[in-house]
């Protein structure tokens, strides 16, 4: 009997140790910038193309000739132009980094003369195109049913990475589950959903 009791807590221990490295194996992996840091909550970032001479960074521009709502996201036309920064929140905030599928809010970090938010969100399917475009005006948090088309995620892409709408914050919820491209839409950039990935870097703001 001592000597069950002497082992038990070296058990204990070792069902503890195994229970860690198996937490800390199922992890994604951290997303990195272009200096080779961990992306982080809360800090400002610019989302760049990986491929020269089609375009910079990202912005937020309205479409059409009204001037409100800002109601895309899109590239900036110049290479040299970085766009706007943004922040990332993933689903549980507070891990403070940035995972690849992983489910995360996009928001630019920049004040609008309209009156909304500058989250990313998914619009309804366009009726005049059939794309499917990003847009603006999603909720931070809250994830669920309610929130569905506010969640994107990045994944690795070759040696860089792409963004991606498929949502895993509802259980029940039937979603679209696909690649974030550029369409061009009137010559503007728009980021939509697509079969050829926008592969894309991030550099710290």
């Amino acid at each position: 009997m001592k000597i069950n009791q002497l082992f038990l807590p070296f058990l204990i221990l070792a069902i503890s140790s195994n229970s860690f490295l198996s937490s800390a194996a199922e992890s994604p992996p951290e997303v990195v910038d272009i200096d080779g840091k961990i992306l982080r909550t809360g800090v400002d970032y610019y989302i760049l193309p990986v491929v020269r001479g089609r375009g910079g960074g990202l912005t937020m521009d309205s479409i059409g000739d009204k001037i409100c709502p800002l109601d895309a996201v899109v590239q900036e036309h110049h290479e040299i132009d970085q766009g706007l920064p943004l922040t990332f929140t993933p689903v549980n905030p507070k891990k403070g980094v940035i995972r690849e599928s992983t489910d995360l809010n996009i928001i630019f970090s920049a004040n609008s003369i309209c009156v909304q938010t500058t989250q990313w969100k998914l619009d309804d399917s366009d009726e005049t195109t059939g794309q499917y475009f990003i847009t603006l005006g999603g909720t931070q948090g809250n994830p669920g049913r309610e929130t569905i088309s506010n969640w994107f995620k990045i994944e690795k892409f070759d040696r860089d990475y792409k963004l991606l709408y498929c949502p895993t914050v509802c259980d029940v919820c039937k979603v679209i589950c696909k690649d974030i491209g550029i369409f061009i839409q009137d010559g503007v950039r728009r980021l939509a959903l697509s079969d050829v990935p926008f592969k894309v870097m991030f550099k710290k703001a």
